[in-house]
């Protein structure tokens, strides 16, 4: 009999209550989001990165799935892989999917509902996990709610696409489980295939997490060292990679060239961290609710605001988690949490969940928050650990971070003020009443906290007082938290809803041939508003790109935002109009003079005034000269590149010279050292887009020129695009599309190479005369991961029936050699505490509620869950225990035959 039936035989009358924490975890979370979705006219608005990126994300993606295109996103950034951009962010996602039904417009009302419902899905998959480890399902029903609204999964709101990999983990740990203590087979594999799916970055965190889990569960004796279960661990959790690898494998390679991802710890930042305040900031962050993302509160100058440190527990906070750690000496959960604190503490440790990362981030808390959940379940319930000194603990830490943080002098310029928090000591109190809530908060949690250990003998009353306080405290901090947040964002009304979710901008033209520009407003309002856009806030975009900004010197991190000191690039990348939202920044100086050359106002639409760029060239344009990018590094600045990119196109160090036969080297003389740049500029005898001038007028000489053999005809389509172009010889033909290797090109039907011009963009050769040139992108290693999908599926189902045959004449040879059945050592132990309890609460043992069991459930000496009798013990030893074993063939069946 497997352990879940031999616990539901034992506690027939304890009904599970999975759907009865989904319902109420929604309906918490209902209540949570209501006010700011009220506020917010029917869209859940917050601010920052909630704002620009997930509401527009989900629009311009689920538009683009109705309309088939799946391939080159155009309207992020410059361009991008579209499943290689979005798969991070919600392509996996089937809370994304669950838009598709329902038309564009509706989108941004469905932000609000389904965080409520992940809300409510991650406390289901929490129940289930914590079920298997708790005597009641009430417990697991409040370890589920504490899971689902502790402080990291409120925290991240703020990243709406991080809730997904908190409703997997449980169910990832819960399959390895069953594979382990259970034999049971299948689950596990495609469990680990959903978590490659709905977040591959989370996954990587999530695998080494499970070699953690395995590790510690292996060496306290928890699961039983079979080598058949190990082998089928390592096989099941390859089936799950190849079976994800259609999306896993082609959004892997879309990233491997990001620079963000090749930085690596190194030197003293891999020991420690160069930030003290992260110390602090972690510590804290176990006693306190969070601070919002990028506003902190306690530790203003930890430099590090966008890296998720969150992971205190409503109401109950740290106390079951010291509690159940003085009390339990060798508990493979107390190694796991302990370790997981050191590697929190060591750089190079830490990063090892971010894919190695050099950037902080703390965005695998929610994986020891778990298990925190569960040690504070088992604080609670079991006799043995003293919660009250836990709580103890717990409330001295509470109190000293408050008294330091709120207490603690310092000086700002030669004034000593008191208090650690955000502008201490200035006339604005808003981040001092944040303190005094997140204060208040935590000191009434603890309050709380007390009464629960109090009741602690009537377990019963403790679990559903419980319950209500860990609801009533997650609404409480969740609405504030989020009523907070939208005091940093963007005028709602204003902004947020008429001038981006609800604006419609016209533009003299259709686009399709130019792209726009936005002068100080909101990140992604290109997107917002439908129009290609050079801005753009996105973190997963070609490398190309980035290689461009860089070349001219210009950030490129999350984000492109070209300052107006590179006003010439504006020109090359085909920007014709550029938007200023009213109330900003105007773009035009006192004297009306515009702050870059060539653009002049032509009206006011959609709460925006439109600017239209007198430089625009089309795509698809032609050069007569050329040099390569050695060249141009050698003889400009990065600030002066950019305009030498009108006058020359820029082309790799081992360009074909057949492809570049249609150009003149750029200033050959410059090249051979005969005359100087400088003597250039003096010389007007020369060509203007050889002279050296970068003017405005000599630039903008140079865009008419460029202007003019630009495409005659430029059209979208769904997998790339098509122009027409006119030559009088051969040439290449440039497109600011940025350069990527999904790319192929035919010209007059005949495939041609395509060069990577000025950088990070495209060109390819033409003949003299007519050309149809046509672009195809085909995402990179797109099918090959379908594929290997397929044959990871084909394997998967020829593994199933072979699994099942392999336990089956496993379980008759054990029969046949009269062993012992097999046995779960941990489940048996839990079991009989189980039977323990409620044997003293047949028998009437004081402070004991009413048993699950009726008296005439059992008669006397015949409770079958009281651990294994004698007989079964001399024939094989209970192996749960703390110490390390390294017997690789502890059960019979597992050694050689000469050995058994």
């Amino acid at each position: 009999m497997s352990f879940m039936k031999q616990r539901q035989a034992l506690l027939p009358k304890d009904r599970g209550r999975g759907w009865a924490t989904f319902l109420l975890a929604l309906l918490v979370a209902g209540i949570m989001f209501a006010p700011s979705i009220i506020a917010g006219q029917g869209y859940f608005l917050f601010y920052g990165d909630f704002n620009v990126q997930q509401i527009p994300f989900y629009r311009m993606c689920h538009d683009a799935v109705r309309e088939g295109r799946l391939g080159w996103s155009f309207g992020t950034d410059l361009g991008a892989n579209f499943i290689g951009s979005y798969s991070f962010y919600l392509l996996g996602s089937p809370f994304f999917w669950l838009t598709i039904p329902f038309e564009s417009d509706m989108v941004p009302y469905l932000m609000g509902p389904l965080l409520i419902l992940k809300f409510a899905c991650a406390a289901l998959t929490a129940y289930l996990y914590l079920r298997r480890f708790t005597r009641t399902a009430r417990a697991a029903q409040l370890g589920g709610l504490l899971y689902a609204f502790s402080s990291f999964s409120v925290y991240n709101i703020f990243f709406n696409h991080f809730h997904e990999p908190l409703i997997m983990f449980p169910l990832l740990l819960l399959s390895f489980e069953w594979l382990f203590t259970e034999n049971r087979r299948g689950v596990f594999a495609l469990c680990v295939a959903l978590a490659a799916v709905v977040n591959y970055y989370f996954f990587f965190g999530m695998v080494v997490f499970l070699v953690l889990y395995w590790f510690f569960r292996r060496s306290s004796g928890a699961i039983e060292p079979k080598r058949g279960r190990f082998f089928s661990f390592l096989i099941e959790g390859v089936l799950g990679v190849l079976l994800s690898a259609f999306l896993l494998l082609p959004s892997v390679m879309a990233v491997a060239g990001n620079s963000r991802v090749s930085e690596l710890q190194n030197g003293w930042s891999a020991i420690l961290y160069g930030r003290e305040q992260i110390y602090f900031q972690i510590f804290q962050s176990l006693f306190f609710p969070p601070d919002l993302p990028a506003r902190p509160v306690f530790c203003p100058g930890i430099g590090v605001k966008w890296s998720s440190i969150a992971a205190w527990l409503p109401v109950v906070g740290m106390s079951g988690v010291l509690a159940y750690g003085i009390a339990k000496k060798g508990s493979w959960l107390k190694k796991i949490l302990v370790a997981c604190a050191i590697m929190a503490g060591i750089p190079v440790l830490n990063s090892l969940f971010s894919a190695l990362n050099s950037a902080y981030y703390a965005r695998w808390f929610y994986m020891p928050i778990l298990l925190m959940v569960l040690a504070t379940l088992q604080a609670m319930d079991d006799e043995s650990i003293d919660w009250e000194k836990g709580w103890r603990v717990s409330a001295l830490f509470t109190v000293l971070v408050a008294l330091v943080v709120g207490l603690f002098p310092q000086k700002q310029g030669d004034e000593l003020v008191f208090g650690l928090y955000e502008d201490a000591g200035s006339t604005d109190k808003t981040f001092l009443l944040r303190f005094i809530i997140s204060c208040a908060i935590a000191l009434l949690s603890l309050l709380i906290c007390r009464g629960l250990v109090a009741l602690k003998p009537r377990r019963k009353t403790m679990f559903r007082a419980a319950l209500c306080g860990v609801c009533v405290i997650s609404i409480a901090f969740g609405t504030v938290f989020l009523h907070d947040g939208q005091q940093h964002s963007s005028a709602m009304e204003g902004v947020m809803i008429d001038a981006l979710i609800e604006s419609k901008v016209t533009l003299p033209d259709s686009q399709d041939c130019w792209r726009i520009d936005v002068y100080d407003g909101e990140d992604n309002t290109g997107m917002f508003l439908g129009y290609d856009s050079i801005n753009a806030f996105h973190s997963v975009v070609p490398p190309s790109i980035m290689d461009f900004y860089t070349f001219i010197g210009q950030k490129r991190d999350v984000a492109s935002r070209p300052d107006t000191s590179v006003w010439p690039i504006r020109s090359l990348l085909s920007v014709k109009y550029l938007l200023n939202l009213k109330g900003t920044d105007r773009f035009v100086e006192d004297d009306g003079t515009p702050k870059m050359p060539g653009f002049s106002y032509i009206n006011t639409s959609g709460g925006y005034y439109v600017y239209e760029n007198q430089n625009y060239i089309p795509y698809g344009f032609s050069y007569d000269y050329y040099m390569t990018e050695s060249e141009c590094e050698l003889l400009f600045e990065k600030e002066q590149r950019p305009a030498q990119m009108l006058k020359a196109m820029i082309v790799p160090d081992d360009c074909s010279s057949e492809l570049t036969a249609g150009m003149t080297h750029y200033s050959q003389e410059l090249f051979k050292g005969e005359v100087t740049l400088e003597s250039m500029v003096e010389r007007d005898d020369r060509p203007y887009e050889v002279n050296g001038h970068t003017d405005e007028k000599t630039l903008s000489k140079d865009a008419a020129h460029l202007a003019e053999s630009s495409a005659t005809l430029f059209k979208k389509t769904k997998n790339g695009f098509k122009a027409m172009v006119q030559r009088s010889k051969s040439n290449l033909v440039f497109f600011s599309i940025p350069y990527d290797e999904g790319w192929r090109c035919t010209v007059n039907g005949t495939e041609a190479p395509i060069v990577k011009a000025n950088v990070g963009f495209m060109a390819v050769s033409v003949p003299a005369g007519s050309s149809e040139i046509v672009f195809t992108y085909k995402t990179p290693y797109l099918t090959t991961g379908c594929l290997v999908s397929l044959l990871g599926l084909a394997l998967f189902l020829l593994y199933l029936p072979l699994a099942v045959l392999s336990c089956k004449r496993r379980e008759r040879r054990r029969e046949r050699k009269g062993l012992p059945a097999e046995r779960y050592a941990e489940g048996e132990a839990l079991l009989a505490d189980w039977s323990k309890i409620y044997r003293q609460q047949e028998n009437g043992a004081p402070n004991q509620e009413e048993p699950l069991h009726d008296e005439e459930d059992f008669t006397e000496n015949e409770w079958p869950f009281d651990g294994p009798s004698d007989s079964q013990k001399q024939a094989q030893p209970p192996r749960y225990q703390s110490g390390f074993r390294v017997d690789f063939f502890d059960d019979p069946l597992d050694k050689p035959k000469d050995q058994q």
